[in-house]
Parts: structure tokens; sequence; C-alpha cells
């Protein structure tokens, strides 16, 4: 490993977080939202980003949200964005409006098919056809950080793990400052990919996106669809818990601060994470890597 030497525990550098929520759909939803920004933002994240629904579904929703961090909190916000179902012109509007709202970091992404994962993508005619070309549009449009996504289990529709660095070549040579991976539950899976990315010549940071398995199943479906694994140690240690969600609970801090701890012991100082809206597990986990909140800081 390069400059993500491997170390045994002992003194660290001071650990950089970000997290993730998605917009909320219903009043309930979006009171959960908050309540899970109010208990990470004392934590001082690097930035928070908040997702983009298939096809485009989110959009306004999306928007709201962010415009909501930008006044309400001191967080910065990252807003996804993707290619699906809208015109360049639309899309390019999105981009102005949150320059606007004084939103400064986009993910960029190309976004999953209108027909759901598996389904044979199509550009929208007239719009972006490629994460890539999104990029560019949104460096052209205004001085904003952008983030893209990166796969240490490789794209489910790359052929080759060449191809998918190639793929990520071309995002950063138009514009992308940062990637953030897909989760994964073997950390070796990552520093494999960490040693690809930096042999073929690519230097952004490449944040590693962390899950805390509230549900299993449910985290199991979505890593089937976008073609992460999941080992069988993780599936054991969850089985005959369906009923027994406070047990789940216990489990699932155990797996995330294990996870994170050897990250952090083999160099990596700073973590993504998809909290799906919820903090109590990301907040212990960050507690862990000696993340702490800091007196006065709220949302």
């Amino acid at each position: 490993m390069d400059d993500q030497t491997r170390t045994s525990r002992g003194p660290h550098k001071p650990v950089g977080v970000s997290f993730e929520f998605f917009p909320p759909k219903t009043a309930e939803m979006e009171t959960a939202l908050w309540e899970a920004i109010e208990r990470l933002a004392p934590l001082s994240p690097d930035f928070v980003s908040v997702t983009y629904g298939a096809g485009g579904s989110t959009r306004e929703r999306t928007h709201s949200t962010v415009a909501r961090i930008v006044r309400e909190t001191g967080i910065k916000p990252a807003a996804h964005l993707t290619c699906v179902a809208a015109t360049s012109e639309e899309i390019d509007d999105v981009v102005r409006a949150y320059h606007e709202a004084g939103v400064r970091h986009i993910v960029a992404l190309r976004g999953d098919p209108t027909g759901g994962v598996g389904a044979a993508y199509e550009a929208h005619p007239g719009g972006y056809a490629t994460s890539t070309d999104l990029v560019r549009a949104i460096r052209r449009i205004g001085d904003f950080e952008v983030s893209v996504s990166a796969y240490p289990e490789r794209h489910p529709e790359s052929a080759s793990f060449d191809q998918d660095l190639d793929a990520l070549k071309a995002k950063i040579d138009a514009g992308a400052t940062r990637a953030i991976t897909q989760f994964f539950f073997e950390n070796d899976i990552y520093f494999r990919y960490l040693d690809r990315v930096r042999k073929a010549g690519i230097n952004i940071p490449i944040l590693p996106g962390l899950v805390a398995v509230q549900n299993f199943k449910q985290t199991a479906g979505f890593a089937k669809k976008t073609g992460a694994s999941v080992p069988q140690w993780l599936a054991d240690r969850f089985e005959g818990l369906d009923n027994d969600p406070a047990t789940r609970r216990l489990i699932a801090a155990a797996v995330a601060a294990e996870q994170a701890l050897d990250l952090m012991d083999h160099g990596i100082e700073n973590f993504h994470f998809y909290t799906m809206n919820r903090a109590d597990l990301v907040f212990a986990t960050c507690h862990l890597l000696g993340v702490r909140a800091k007196a006065g800081v709220s949302a």
C-alpha cells in the first residue's frame, strides 16, 4: 500500500467523516431525517449528501432537503444529480438552482435505468449520455466540487476492471475531484481496488462507503442489485434474528465497528457513511473512530 499504508493500532491522525441521507417521502420520514441530521451534525462532517431517486423521481424533494440544510444548518451539503429522464437543459437548470441555493458540491451519477436495476440503460434523447458528460456540464456551469461513484467490485455493467478504471479516469478528466465507493463488507476488496486505482495513476481521494446493517435482508437485497458481495460470515451473524431487532442492532454495531476500526488501522483517514436516515449506529461508529461531537455545534 502507498499512501494507505497498513499499520498496527496506535495513535491515529484525525478522522474525517461524511454522511449520506435520502429525501423523505412522508411527514414521518421527514421527522426521522431531521432527527438524524441533528444527531450527526455535532460531529462536524466534511459534507452530507442527499440522494436522487430512480429516474429523477425525488428531484423536488432532494432540492428541498438540500436547500433546507443550507438555510438551517452549518453543514456543507452535496446534492446528488443523475442523467436519467431529463434533457440537458433541464439538468442544467437544476445545477443553476443548486448554485443559487448556495450549494457548491454535487455528486454526479449516471443513474439507474428507468426500467430499474438490471434493465438496459438508454440515455434520454437530448440529455447527457454518461456521468462524464454530466461532470463536464456541472463544471462548465459553476465552480462546483464534484464527487463521483467508484466500484470496488466493478460496476455491474462493466466488462472488466480496466474498463471500470477508464470510466473513472474519464470522469476525473472532466473535472471530478473525489470518488465515493459503493459499500462493501470485506476490507480487502477495498484495498485491492485502491491498489488498482493508484497503479492506474488515479490520485483523487477514494472514500470508502460504509453501511451499518440495520436490516440484513434488505441490505443483502440491495447489494445483489448493485453488484456488491455479501460474505457468508455476515449472513451467519444475523441468522435467526429476523424477529429480534434488539439483538440485530447489537450485531450491526459490532460489525460496523469492526470494519471501520480495521480500515483506520490500515491507514484510512476518511469515511463516508450510508446512514439510511438513521443516526445511532453511525454516531457510535464515529465515536469509536475518535470523532467527537463539538460543543456548540448543532443542526
